[in-house]
Parts: structure tokens; C-alpha cells; sequence
């Protein structure tokens, strides 16, 4: 909270050959209740603020009035309102002179002001940002049991990082990080908030909703770092929002470990090898190698078209991690598994894409193991 107190306010008019001279002389204390400046973050309208600042004893403990703290409350409330312009633009908070804050309030102001609801975050992930969207705030609110007027403000902030960010040259963490003076981990999120809206990745559907917040944006870190065109060049146009297409195209040749009939043997053969004796699902493994293998190369063959890339995850749990579940694999036959396989491509004689493959299967790897949970 920002709560100003005008310790004095000296005046003096002296007007002399049509001049006017004005003397001023102002003092202020600025003072921040967090717990007031979270109410009004999270759409609590000025009376209900009073009544929870009373449930939780504030009366009692400065020994104040109902009508004080409700004066308290709204004064509050008033001084968010007009450092909320502020906030869309961060930098201007720590370089404008009205309102007295101290850089560790501030970064507090800020840090807080873009935080977000899970649950909410969660319904719009991959969404466009648009008013369309907009218009499914009133339903969202009502699921999620987030304010309406929080989530206009979570919806509002993630467009508004995404319409800055979209245009800008280098790392797409950093650039949110700097112009929005977030901390490296909310900068993260918002990063993956900005990636998924970019690229309309599937996130609704039912099979997708034991995955949280965290497990998406944890794989978007992965696919930002290593498919898109700023894994290899951090000064390109969007680099960090787009897939690398030529990394696309050449997805391509992996479908030879899946058409060459001696090739997908051997490479049945080196993982069955290496996996014998070592869990309790071999015979699962061996009896589904083909099926799954073809799962997640044809995952990456399809990545050129636009529909496959949003149906990036959905086709991960459909042709992988369900068939892995159903078998009661773990979550250490899982790691056994997919680093076998991956590794044995490496000894295929006549397998010569092998850095393309490393690319591909080390974030579908880390992707996997971040989703394999109930």
C-alpha cells in the first residue's frame, strides 16, 4: 500500500507586476500495507477489505475505529488506483516524483502487481490474447473463484507483456526481465505465457488437465533454449517466441528409424539389450518398442505443420506417456527407458542424423519426465 501523509504544506502568493510567485514546501511519508495492496490486487472492493482487515483483529491491535479503517482502507485503495498507470510501465515508477517509494517497495508494488493465479493462468494458457478471450473472463472467474476484476488484471498483464516482447530483438526472459523488472522467475513464467499464446499450443483438452502451470511452463523453458531460432542465433527477429523451421524440416529424416525395417530392429535389439534384467516392465517395454518408437518420431516428422505443433502435448500423452501409464511403467522405468533409447541411436551404423536426433529427443526427454506424474 502507498498511504501519503502531508506533514506540511506552506504557501505563499505575492503578486507582483502581473507575476504570481509561489512557494511550496511538502513532506511526505510513504507507507505500504501489503496486506491492503494484496485485497486490492485480488478484486476485493473497499468494504469487503474492511471486513477482513477486521476479522483479523487490526482494531484491536492499533485500537482504531471501524470508521478510521474504513477511511484507512479507501485512502489506500485511491493511491493504488493512480500508481496502477505506473505499473504498466515499471521503469516509470522508479523515475517519476509523486509518489515517494523506496526501490524495495517498489520492486514489492511491481513483483506482486504481475503475479497470477495458477488456476487462472492455467484456462488461458495457449489461448490467443484477444478480446475473444476477454469475453470468457466472466466464466473463467466463476471456475477458478478468481475475482473478475483479478483476473481482467492477470489477463490484461499478460497482453501487455506479450504486445512489448513480441516485436523485440534477443532473449525473450531478459527482455521481459528488463522491461518489466521482474524477478528471473516470474520473467520465466511470463516467458512461457508469451511462447504458448505465440504458438496456440493445446492445453484444454481433457487428457492435458492433471498438467499444472509449472509442468507446461517448464517445457517451454526447454523448447525457447533449444528449437527455437535463438538456440542457435540470440540476435534474430522474435527469436525466442518462433520454432526454428529449418530445425523443423529436418525432424524430417528421423522417419527413417521408423521406415527402415532392419534399422528399427537394431535399434529395438541395442535398447532391449540394455534394458534386460533391469526392470520389471522389459516385457512390456520390448512387446511396445515399434508402437512407441513410431509415436515419438512421427511426433517430430509432423512438427512442419502448424495443427502438429499445437497438438505438441495432446499427441505426447496419447502416443507415449498413456500407452507407458497403462503398462505401469514408473517413473524410473521411464528415465531407463527414453536414455536407452536415445543413446542407441548413436550406434546405428547407418543412422547419420544424429545431432538433429540429440536436439529433438534431449527436450522430449525432460518434457516426458516433467509430465509422467498422476
Amino acid at each position: 500500500m502507498c498511504n501519503f501523509s502531508w506533514t506540511s504544506c506552506i504557501c505563499s502568493f505575492v503578486s507582483m507586476q502581473m507575476a504570481v510567485e509561489l512557494d511550496v514546501f511538502v513532506g511526505n511519508t510513504t507507507i505500504m500495507d501489503e496486506e491492503v495492496y494484496q485485497l486490492w490486487l485480488d478484486g476485493y472492493t473497499v468494504n469487503d477489505a474492511v471486513k477482513v482487515r477486521m476479522e483479523g483483529g487490526v482494531l484491536e491491535e492499533y485500537e482504531a475505529s471501524a470508521d478510521v479503517l474504513l477511511s484507512d482502507t479507501m485512502d489506500q485503495y485511491r493511491t493504488f488506483q493512480m500508481c496502477e498507470r505506473l505499473l504498466h510501465s515499471p521503469a516509470k515508477l522508479a523515475n517519476q516524483l509523486l509518489f515517494q517509494i523506496p526501490p524495495h517497495r517498489q520492486t514489492v508494488l511491481i513483483e506482486r502487481y504481475y503475479a497470477f493465479d495458477d488456476a487462472f493462468v492455467r484456462e488461458v494458457l495457449g489461448k490467443k490474447l484477444s478480446k475473444g478471450t476477454k469475453k470468457d473472463l466472466d466464466d473463467i472467474s466463476a471456475k477458478t473463484s478468481v475475482t473478475l476484476k483479478s483476473c481482467r488484471r492477470q489477463f490484461d498483464n499478460f497482453k501487455r507483456v506479450f504486445k512489448v516482447v513480441e516485436e523485440l530483438k534477443g532473449p525473450l526472459v531478459e527482455n521481459i526481465r528488463q522491461h518489466f523488472l521482474l524477478s528471473d522467475k516470474l520473467a520465466r513464467d511470463y516467458a512461457a505465457i508469451v511462447f504458448f499464446a505465440n504458438n496456440r499450443f493445446e492445453t484444454g483438452k481433457r487428457k492435458l488437465q492433471y498438467l499444472t502451470f509449472q509442468d507446461f511452463a517448464f517445457c517451454a523453458g526447454l523448447l525457447i533454449n533449444n528449437w527455437t531460432v535463438g538456440a542457435v542465433d540470440n540476435m534474430v527477429e522474435d527469436m525466442d517466441v518462433d520454432l526454428d523451421k529449418e530445425f523443423l524440416q529436418e525432424l524430417k529424416e528421423l522417419k527413417i528409424l521408423i521406415t527402415d525395417k532392419d534399422l528399427l530392429d537394431q535399434h529395438k535389439s541395442l535398447v532391449c539389450t540394455a534394458l534386460r534384467g533391469k526392470t520389471k516392465t522389459f516385457n512390456e517395454m520390448e512387446a511396445n518398442f515399434k508402437n512407441l518408437s513410431r509415436g515419438l518420431v512421427n511426433i517430430a516428422a509432423k512438427l512442419t505443420n502448424t495443427k502438429d505443433v499445437r497438438d505438441f502435448f495432446i499427441d505426447l500423452v496419447e502416443k507415449f506417456i498413456e500407452p507407458c501409464r497403462s503398462d505401469r511403467w514408473t517413473a524410473a522405468d521411464m528415465k531407463l527407458y527414453l536414455t536407452h533409447y536415445t543413446n542407441s541411436a548413436h550406434i546405428l551404423d547407418t543412422f547419420k542424423h544424429q545431432v538433429v536426433w540429440d536436439r529433438y529427443m534431449n527436450v522430449i526427454k525432460s518434457c516426458i519426465f516433467k509430465m509422467y506424474h498422476d
